[in-house]
């Protein structure tokens, strides 16, 4: 089974990338949604994020309110780290425990996007790692217009994640998105026949 970490920053498209990746006969994975399974009620996960964080970010329906946590960790670069210092091993262990479960399927491909793969030291998990860039002003023309942000918060949420050309050096191959949904279709089939079809 070959395994692939798909990365990005922000706005890249990342989604649309695992999108085409499926269409073309990968089994997808997304970290994101296992991170939300990761501290969901009765699991480790829940009990640890609220005892670091306290019980005022857990909601009416007896959940982690997302609304509650994110203020608290988004505002503080200590909280943050204590997050990721909880939840990074917990979805590892996860990410680890579905790759094993595919590859005694018999599953071919499994391509599992994670925005912070880099940053939380998951690069072991997989033999690939592939990363979408696209150019600074294209990211940030699609986050003013898809999340409704200014340019300055725009630009502020870019830096304040890696950088694009950090994520390059970890990676085993770069897809470009700055055009059309066409040309970013060619290049996704381009990139899996050379990296997985012909390899």
């Amino acid at each position: 089974m070959l395994s692939i970490g798909l990365t990005g920053g922000i706005g890249t498209g990342k989604s649309l990338v695992s999108n085409l990746l499926n269409d073309l006969g990968a089994t997808v994975v997304n970290a994101d949604l296992l991170g939300h399974e990761a501290y969901l009620p009765g699991t480790m996960g829940f009990d640890l994020v609220v005892d670091a964080f306290g019980n005022k970010i857990v909601g009416d329906d007896g959940t982690v309110d997302r609304k509650k946590l994110g203020p608290i960790v988004f505002s503080s670069p200590e909280n943050m780290a204590k997050l990721n210092s909880i939840m990074h091993p917990l979805i590892h262990d996860m990410i680890q425990a579905q790759l094993t479960e595919y590859a005694s399927d018999g599953t071919d491909v499994v391509v599992v996007e994670a925005a912070v793969l880099i940053e939380a030291n998951w690069e072991a998990l997989f033999d690939e790692i592939w990363v979408v860039t696209s150019e600074k002003e294209t990211v940030i023309e699609r986050l003013k217009e898809r999340n409704s942000l200014t340019r300055e918060e725009a630009i502020s949420r870019i830096d304040s994640q890696m950088s694009q050309d950090e994520r390059i050096e970890h990676s085993n191959t770069v897809v470009t998105n700055d055009g059309t949904i066409g040309e970013l279709t060619d290049n996704v089939k381009k990139t899996w026949n050379t990296r997985v079809v012909n390899n």
